[in-house]
């Protein structure tokens, strides 16, 4: 997966909690939403001298639902709910953890929150139905 077709992906799923994201459709939204924000921040900086941050918060508050849906959807192609989200809120050991979970391999095959996205079966892997529930 590209830049393009990553940030194309998150924003056609602006507010998609289901589903699987692979690690680069996650990285390379990390990666362009930094490069945005470090934009955003030099126009206010430029705009305003520091004073107003009106671009960056502007993005922030645009890229805020579609972040928090790929991180989760991303933690279920480790097979975690994405409410782990909340450990950001637990200082120094939380961010860490999320770390590691988000640059871990997803799980091979469906799993519980659906296909695997890599599979080149993953179309024949959506109709996939668990018997016990799981």
């Amino acid at each position: 997966m590209d830049l393009a077709t990553a940030i194309r992906t998150c924003l056609q799923k602006y507010a998609t909690f289901s589903g699987r994201a692979r690690r680069g459709e996650f990285w390379w939204w990390v990666l362009a939403y930094l490069a945005a924000s470090t934009v955003a921040i030099i126009f206010d900086a430029a705009a305003f001298g520091h004073r107003n941050a009106l671009f960056s918060g502007l993005l922030s508050l645009a890229a805020f639902l579609p972040s928090i849906a790929v991180a989760a959807r991303r933690l279920h192609d480790i097979d975690k709910s994405g409410w782990w989200q909340l450990l950001w809120l637990i200082p120094l050991i939380g961010p860490v953890i999320l770390l590691f979970w988000w640059t871990r391999p997803g799980e091979t095959g469906p799993n519980r929150f659906g296909p695997d996205p890599v599979s080149p079966f993953a179309a024949a892997d959506a109709s996939f139905v668990d018997p016990m529930g799981m």
